[in-house]
């Protein structure tokens, strides 16, 4: 249960906000933006309780890269990730006519009621050519605001329904060739201050998670600007394993702290998923957000209370 009430505040056409305690917790962007940079929504700025930001928006590195988003680095030859398309045997290539989008149609609820805030969308995915590829059902829950351990949950739901006649074949950069580049789906980038921060599993810690099966992955990063650090736990549904359309596809983590902070539960890093005509792809995630450096024994004994 929370321990602060949630509010949610609508910018219609530009963003949903979700606050706690005078803090925005959350901004939920669905305004289009620039179509090289794959347009999507996307959640920036995170903040912790303590209202210190917790995620980039539009590096000079990467212009796509932006907050906590669903993205699709390959899809059946096009790329709803953004910038340049990676090429087997050439690399990444500027290729504007493969890149894609996904679009904010409605939405079907947004409250905050009972320590949990809701916002539940409707969106298309589409090639560069407009064509409509795929439905998607979005929902995202903040929930479980606990102001005595400093932190907050988040829980992301996407439901994506092929409406093509042909299957859709969700890849990345690994799947077309490219060692341990398999970034795809849900997508988080830090803020630059987080550069070289510290990475922990369940079992291991640092470059060794990359590619590997976890139940979850934290990264730990410092502040600019004020004192202290900020931690980030990404944890994926027990059912996001199991057979179901698209076969079963375990997320293997993609996580890196150097140039840049980013973490990805990819539900395509070896191999890619095939989603029949007709057929939903359905993954939930969640992601706390805490003030602090956080160890092993208490990043497990908190998830252990956050029931699915």
């Amino acid at each position: 249960m929370s321990g602060l009430p949630l509010r949610v505040a609508h910018a219609h056409g530009d963003h949903v906000s979700v606050l706690a305690g005078g803090v925005e917790l959350l901004r939920y962007v669905y305004r289009p933006e620039a179509a090289w940079e794959a347009p999507k929504p996307y959640a920036h700025p995170l903040r912790t309780l303590a209202g210190h930001t917790v995620t980039g928006y539009r590096p000079n590195d990467h212009r796509w890269h932006k907050g906590l988003q669903m993205t699709a680095s390959y899809l059946s030859g096009q790329n709803l990730w953004g910038g340049d398309t990676y090429v087997p045997g050439e690399g990444y290539v500027a290729l504007p006519e493969r890149v894609g989008s996904m679009a904010h149609r409605s939405f079907d609820r947004l409250d905050g009621q009972g320590g949990r805030a809701t916002v539940e969308e409707r969106l298309t995915w589409h090639p560069h050519g407009g064509e409509a590829w795929a439905d998607e059902l979005r929902r995202i829950e903040v929930h479980d605001v606990d102001p005595a351990a400093g932190c907050w949950a988040l829980t992301w739901s996407s439901a994506v329904t092929n409406r093509r006649a042909e299957p859709l074949r969700f890849g990345s950069p690994t799947t077309r060739g490219r060692e341990m580049a398999g970034y795809t789906g849900l997508f988080w980038r830090g803020p630059r201050a987080f550069r070289g921060g510290a990475v922990l599993g369940p079992d291991s810690e640092g470059d060794a998670l990359m590619g590997t099966e976890a139940e979850w992955l934290a990264y730990t990063g410092e502040h600019d600007g004020v004192d202290g650090h900020a931690t980030l736990v990404f944890a994926h549904a027990p059912e996001n394993d199991h057979t179901g359309a698209g076969g079963a596809h375990p997320a293997h983590w993609f996580v890196r702290s150097e140039p840049f902070a980013a973490v990805a539960p990819s539900f395509a890093f070896h191999d890619e998923l095939v989603l029949p005509p007709g057929g939903t792809l359905a993954r939930r995630y969640r992601v706390l957000v805490a003030d602090g450096a956080w160890d092993r024994a208490r990043i497990t004994a908190h998830l252990a209370a956050l029931a699915w």
